[in-house]
């Protein structure tokens, strides 16, 4: 199994420094039918408005193996509970505009079972996430259905080439 690797830059804003790292967990989650599991925001922030599709996930806290971390989020975000099949990807991005750099594991699971998710009242009311379920021609044309603006092109750029390997991973199963 190769595994992804991709060092990405902040293009949309300008580096001033970064001053802290952030170890991530995230998933491409998928179930028997071939659909696939996202969190979609509503964000209101810095980096402004619009509403988007991420992989679910969150960081890695101390001494917590990311997969742990992987099933813990699936849990929190989308209510999930899942088999943590492989780690696909490992992609390092800057978000120069909080100054911080993320090392997002990647890994691919199935859905076994989907509840109800236990979101903090910040995630509720911050982002107002929720979950979103989409075939994978669906997401990839939500993905790029946002790179009119900064935040979905950062994104885009990071999610839809590990989406990509996914699904090849998926398809010579």
């Amino acid at each position: 199994m190769e595994l992804l690797q991709l060092e990405l830059s902040d293009n949309e804003w300008p580096l001033e420094y970064i001053d802290h790292e952030r170890n991530i967990a995230r998933a491409i989650v998928y179930d028997d039918r071939g659909l696939l599991y996202f969190t979609r925001l509503v964000r209101q922030d810095e980096f402004g408005d619009g509403v988007f599709i991420e992989t679910a996930g969150g960081g890695i806290e101390d001494g917590e193996a990311p997969v742990d971390a992987i099933r813990r989020e699936l849990k929190e975000e989308l209510g999930a509970e899942v088999a943590a099949e492989q780690e696909i990807a490992v992609i390092c991005d800057c978000y120069n505009l909080i100054h911080r750099r993320n090392i997002n594991h990647y890994f691919l699971c199935k859905l076994i079972a989907l509840g109800k998710p236990h979101l903090t009242r910040q995630e509720q009311e911050r982002f107002s996430i929720s979950r979103s379920v989409l075939t994978p021609q669906e997401a990839l044309r939500e993905y790029e259905a946002h790179t009119d603006c900064a935040l979905g092109r950062l994104l885009a750029a990071r999610e839809v080439p590990v989406l990509q390997h996914a699904l090849k991973l998926l398809s010579q199963r």
